[in-house]
């Protein structure tokens, strides 16, 4: 059946760190925040993905959740992770209940990202917006929660080299920063 929303935020409670705003745009790395939206279905919930344009400068055609830079308007990583979501994907900040965070992950490329988890009671109308989104999709909480789905990958560029995870779902290929912070969540949720 799946985890519910309350037993989410439980197990969330202890891995929200707390955010210094006033550091925020001073601290390592490029702030930027996303939101694993959980889809309350049923037969157990399901967490938004999407698939980014291979036109974008950064991260082409890569599977992302929505999400990026956090602008100074928006005050708090977390409302940046909100229009974020609604901007790429249309999905309603209204219809979005923060559950907790997990730590800020640092990428490669050099975002400081800070994840947001947030629960969404279905019906969810997804309206991707075609300059930034290839497409969305949903996957299972209960396969990200899977150890035996958690396989290596590795990479090198130049003479740089670099170990992350890949998580291989209905055609889609999920590594790197989504993958890392896919498997946090699931360490957190265990």
């Amino acid at each position: 059946m799946g985890l519910d929303r309350e037993q989410v935020s439980s197990r969330l409670a202890a891995s929200c760190p707390p955010i210094d705003t006033e550091h925020l745009l001073r601290d390592p790395g490029v702030p930027a925040s996303v939101l694993i939206g959980l889809v309350g279905h049923p037969q157990g919930p399901n967490v938004i993905l999407t698939r980014r344009q291979q036109n974008l400068k950064n991260h082409p055609n890569e599977v992302s959740f929505p999400g990026g830079k956090i602008e100074p308007a928006d005050g708090h990583p977390w409302v940046a992770a909100l229009r974020e979501a609604s901007e790429e994907i249309g999905l309603a900040k209204e219809s979005v209940h923060l559950l907790g965070c997990l730590p800020p992950y640092l990428t490669v490329s050099g975002f400081r990202v800070y994840p947001f988890v947030g629960w969404i009671e279905p019906p969810v109308n997804i309206v991707p917006d075609p300059r930034e989104v290839a497409e969305a999709f949903e996957l299972p909480l209960d396969f990200v929660l899977d150890p035996a789905n958690h396989e290596r990958g590795h990479a090198s560029v130049g003479e740089k080299s670099r170990d992350f995870y890949v998580l291989s779902y209905s055609g889609h290929r999920i590594w790197g920063a989504t993958a890392d912070i896919l498997v946090e969540l699931a360490r957190v949720l265990s």
